[in-house]
This record gives structure tokens, sequence and C-alpha cells, in this order.
């Protein structure tokens, strides 16, 4: 699943007022994690993480480690943020971010 430069655009749009959902520690990715991570792609699509490392190689390894157990696609990463993307089989009109921030 690659996204387009238009997607990426469009999903960093609606993921700017978001606020980081998930927060990693210097742990890493513990069963906990990943369960919350699951219940958050689940319900949002479309989320923020704050990775709270101050190596930046190893951020970066934490974001891509995030989104290759997840099965979900990184859009955007700056400094400790990420913003990363999974669509849902039936999503939330309620919770799911992409709905409610369409046009």
């Amino acid at each position: 699943m690659s996204l387009s430069p238009e997607q990426r655009r469009e999903y960093r749009a609606i993921a700017h007022n978001l606020k980081p959902v998930i927060i990693v520690g210097d742990k890493g990715l513990s069963e906990g994690l990943q369960e919350e991570l699951e219940r958050a792609l689940n319900d949002h699509e479309l989320i923020k993480i704050k990775v709270a490392n101050p190596d930046r190689e190893a951020r970066q390894e934490a974001m891509q480690e995030l989104c290759k157990v997840a099965g979900a696609e990184l859009v955007q990463s700056i400094g400790k943020i990420a913003v990363i993307l999974r669509r849902a089989k039936k999503p939330n009109p309620k919770l799911s971010n992409l709905l409610r921030f369409k046009n």
C-alpha cells in the first residue's frame, strides 16, 4: 500500500491538529503497547505517535518497526512525532479521523 503525494498531503492536513495517542518510551514495543496500537488504529485509522527516544536512528527504527508490526503506512515523520495510517475494514464514523475530518 503506497500512498500518492496527494494522499500524503491530505492525510498530513487531517493529522495536523491531532494529538499523539501513543507514546513509545525507551522500552520499545511491549505487548501492551502493541495492543493499544491495534486498538487506536482500528478506532481512528490515522493517528499520531510520539517516540520519546533522544537518538535519531533509534526513533526512525522504532517508527518503522511500529508500522511493520501494525501493518500500517508511515505518512509523515518529523522529529519525535510520526503519523501513521491503516484503514479499518468497518470504520466507525464517530471515531475515524479520516471520516470525521474529510472535507
